[in-house]
């Protein structure tokens, strides 16, 4: 599993660069619940992520780990805030 974070963490980190916003990666959690994935991802951006930001970073993101295919199974992606009170998974 840490092969394919690490996969997903870099894949996702170069979609963030290509953005403009200035995103950064806070955090990925990746769970597993009845053999399906949830891939969720923290993203931060001068001033805050907005809802419009974590769906444009979702289709983006979702468009490369399609292509890169190293996930194998269904997987479910989330892409959100760390929020002012909680502290992203790292």
């Amino acid at each position: 599993m840490e092969r394919i974070e690490k996969k997903i963490k870099e894949k996702i980190k170069t979609v963030l660069k290509s953005m403009k916003g200035r995103f950064s990666l806070e955090g990925l959690k990746i769970q597993t619940n009845n053999g399906i994935k949830l891939i969720t991802v923290y993203v931060q951006k001068p001033g805050g992520i907005t809802i419009d930001d974590c769906a444009r970073i979702s289709e983006k993101v979702s468009v490369h780990l399609e292509v890169c295919d190293f996930i194998s199974g269904s997987y479910r992606l989330e892409v959100s805030s760390p929020g002012i009170e909680k502290k992203a998974a790292k």
